[in-house]
């Protein structure tokens, strides 16, 4: 029994090797999952862009990501549960800078610093705000439920954190909530627009200088129309 446990160089084998290996295919299984979903998660994005949910079919989300419908129906149970788990995606990476609002923040710094990842996600993403300005385009018929509960509760409490600085003379007066919505519209612009802007200046945001010039000057329009 003793020599059973020795390999052929008369290195006992360690239970810790064994118990990894033996975990590992489950390891890298669940990362090919995992890689497979977001690839089917990046295609999809794209092709909703593009048409919308109405106008989208499986067949062509199915046929862009290089798969079967009885492939892609493993990772995702309907078009509905595709489409919704992309706008959640897209929800909580744009909220989530906003959401680390606190009173104790400086306003300047916690506006510019959300200016900024706004731009960033616009540059980043511009597929996810093309497809998020769909969805409000068409009613919301998704999203109407989130944007009337979560997205409404998290604005009324961040509005609240904006009001205390203005309680504390650390900004004007303005509304919160209007606030909100300029810096959403103004940073969003330059991913719903691109096309335009393009034309206009022939830069867009993969420009590095551009970026920085357009990041400053719509953080020095917004908070100095508050300061």
């Amino acid at each position: 029994m003793a020599k059973a446990a020795i390999s052929l160089k008369g290195t006992k084998v360690s239970p810790l090797k064994k118990s990894r290996t033996t975990v590992e295919p489950g390891v890298r299984r669940r990362k090919k999952f995992d890689d497979k979903r977001q690839f089917i998660l990046e295609t999809a994005l794209a092709v909703f862009s593009q048409y919308g949910f109405h106008g989208t079919t499986i067949e062509q989300i199915a046929n862009s990501a290089d798969i079967s419908k009885t492939n892609l129906f493993y990772y995702f149970k309907s078009k509905e549960e595709l489409y919704l788990t992309i706008l959640e995606n897209i929800l909580n990476d744009w909220l989530a800078p906003i959401a680390g609002f606190d009173e104790v923040d400086d306003p300047k710094t916690a506006i510019e610093n959300y200016i900024r990842l706004k731009m960033e996600l616009s540059r980043d993403q511009p597929e996810a705000s093309r497809l998020f300005c769909l969805e409000i385009i068409q009613g919301a018929p998704i999203l109407k439920n989130y944007l009337n509960g979560e997205l409404k509760n998290i604005i009324d409490e961040k509005s609240k954190v904006i009001e205390r600085w203005i309680s504390q003379g650390k900004i004007k007066p303005i509304d919160p909530t209007q606030l909100i919505f300029t810096i959403w519209s103004t940073t969003q612009h330059y991913a719903d627009f691109s096309v335009q802007v393009k034309a206009i200046t022939g830069k867009d945001l993969s420009n590095k200088k551009f970026f920085e010039e357009t990041c400053q000057s719509i953080q020095n329009i917004i908070f100095n129309g508050i300061a």
